[in-house]
């Protein structure tokens, strides 16, 4: 009995111990939010850690230089608080014009069309200093036809907009605001004052016992002992909080923990007003259209050489047709993809936008089955085979910073080290896309990235020459809310811009998604329409099979 009765008194002391383990853990786990990032937002008075990973070789830091001051935006003639709204840039005050042509004679097809805009204050005054964001299109609704125009920053409160003419008819202009020069101020301080406004989480698991902590490319050493998971080959910096009870090499996952709000004060808030100044179209101040005529043979050759207007295409009918580079090819049908893709791996390196490529490829090929890996639709790894054509699709997500929901550890993987992994060959596709997680961040971080990037590219393709490598540029987005301070597609077009620096030269085909995007009908979206991205995949398979394979529909 008294053996007994120590058990069972035994048995209750320690259930209650492991009651009192696991409310311990729970609210280690419902908590952790409430701590880490009251912490991180000690982190907005520090200078971002750009020193960390690889030091740079001193041609590296010449062409970060380089391609820094090739993004510079001009500067806004306040260097404290932004004015008061009223002083700043309104869409609904502002105007375009439609250039006359020379000596008033009518418009054809190979002539350039200029528009000049004239920025207002919220008052009806006239700007006098530049750094506004604009987008410029000219469309056909009848031929589904549409093309971005080139904006120029006179730095006067004045652009001009300019557009090449490629088809004839009826033709209508359109310019948008997308942010105010005082807003885009605000957007560069964020960018390189507050990278942690995403912030990101890893679990730690070990037995019954877990523990989540915040993670970050850098992270205040005072705020706790650092793990760091420092990529050993690319050099790519990634840090956790190292947990209280726990060692580094618990760690399980990671995934997006958030967003930081309060960010920005009230008076800068009054910048991002969806509808107000956020993405709001300027009205011209006469006629918005003209009309263009068919291309004169008598006139001799084009006036205007639309690839040194930094015009990659443009749509007809919904088709993206470019301008110069590879010929455009449009595989219409399941037969056109499937003989283009005979025999070849495709591989898919990125974010979400590269992802929607191989769901498109899955669903345009009835013969392609994906394979159940057991791992989340959104997140991957993912693959899909067609026996009948020996094809085979991967997808794989890029290593941290990625905003998806939850990764293990085991499937973070770095692009660059995933290339050099690969055989590479002339049945070997890669398909890259990686800009919009690192919106948050400073450049130089995206530099760093792409460099790792394009060195193992480089290598790819030094000992698989036939190896086919397409890179996926950025593209604009909807901006409702406060989606502006951490996707702003002003963000978008400075990475836009260091992705096609970083990579010029190299033998890649480049899949102009900015100007496929902005020269279409549809509104903008982080993941472009089906009809936007079939195009993409089209100007894909068209660098893939330039050697005539495939049906050219």
């Amino acid at each position: 009995m008294k053996s007994g009765s120590i058990l069972k008194h035994g048995l209750i002391i320690l259930s209650l111990f492991g009651l009192i383990f696991l409310l311990h853990n729970i609210t280690n786990r419902e908590n952790w939010k409430y701590h880490t990032v009251s912490a991180m937002y000690k982190f907005q008075d520090r200078i971002f850690c750009s020193h960390l990973g690889q030091p740079p070789s001193p041609e590296e830091e010449l062409e970060e230089r380089d391609i820094l001051d090739s993004i510079a935006w001009p500067q806004p003639p306040w260097s404290a608080a932004p004015p008061a709204l009223c002083r700043t840039s309104d869409p609904a005050r502002s105007l375009f014009t439609i250039v006359p042509s020379q000596n008033g004679r009518r418009r054809y097809v190979g002539d350039q069309l200029e528009v000049l805009v004239h920025l207002h204050d919220f008052e009806g005054r006239p700007k006098r200093y530049g750094g506004d964001f604009l987008l410029a299109r000219l469309h056909s609704p009848e031929y589904k036809a549409g093309v971005a125009g080139q904006v120029l920053d006179h730095k006067n409160g004045l652009y001009s907009a300019r557009f090449p003419l490629l088809w004839e008819g009826s033709a209508q202009v359109e310019v948008t605001m997308v942010h105010s020069s005082e807003a885009v101020a605000v957007l560069r301080r964020l960018r390189e004052k507050r990278p942690d406004r995403v912030y990101f989480v890893s679990l730690f698991r070990l037995g019954l016992h877990s523990e989540t902590t915040v993670c970050n490319v850098c992270l205040p050493r005072d705020q706790g002992p650092l793990c760091n998971y420092t990529d050993p080959y690319s050099g790519e910096p990634w840090y956790c909080y190292k947990p209280k009870m726990l060692g580094c090499d618990a760690r399980i996952n990671h995934a997006k923990g958030g967003y930081l709000k309060n960010v920005i004060t009230n008076k800068e808030a009054l910048l991002f007003q969806s509808d107000v100044n956020v993405k709001v179209p300027i009205h011209a101040s006469t006629t918005d259209t003209i009309n263009v005529l068919p291309f004169r043979k008598e006139s001799g050759s084009p006036k205007t050489d639309p690839v040194k207007m930094a015009t990659s295409g443009y749509y007809y009918q919904d088709s993206w047709r470019p301008l110069g580079g590879v010929p455009m090819r449009q595989f219409d049908g399941a037969s056109a993809i499937a003989q283009c893709l005979t025999n070849k791996v495709v591989y898919m390196y990125g974010d979400s936008t590269v992802r929607q490529w191989f769901e498109y490829l899955l669903n345009a090929l009835p013969d392609m089955k994906e394979f159940n890996l057991q791992t989340p639709k959104k997140v991957g790894p993912l693959m899909a085979v067609d026996s009948t054509h020996n094809i085979l699709l991967k997808y794989r997500c890029h290593g941290p910073p990625i905003r998806f929901s939850t990764v293990t550890a085991s499937e973070l993987r770095y692009i660059a080290n995933e290339l050099d992994g690969l055989a590479g060959g002339p049945n070997t596709v890669v398909a890259l896309s990686i800009w919009s997680h690192f919106s948050t961040f400073p450049a130089e971080v995206y530099v760093r990235r792409l460099r790792h990037i394009r060195k193992a590219v480089a290598r790819l393709l030094d000992r698989a020459p036939g190896t086919a490598v397409a890179v996926r540029t950025a593209n604009p987005q909807a901006l409702e809310g406060d989606v502006s301070l951490y996707n702003s597609d002003w963000f978008s077009l400075q990475l836009d811009a260091v992705l096609r620096a970083v990579f010029k030269g190299l033998d890649v085909m480049l899949v102009d998604a900015w100007q496929m995007c902005v020269a279409h009908r549809q509104p903008h979206h982080l993941h472009p329409p089906t009809a936007i991205v079939k195009n993409m995949v089209d100007m894909m398979l068209s660098y893939v099979c330039r050697d005539g394979a495939g049906n050219n529909v």
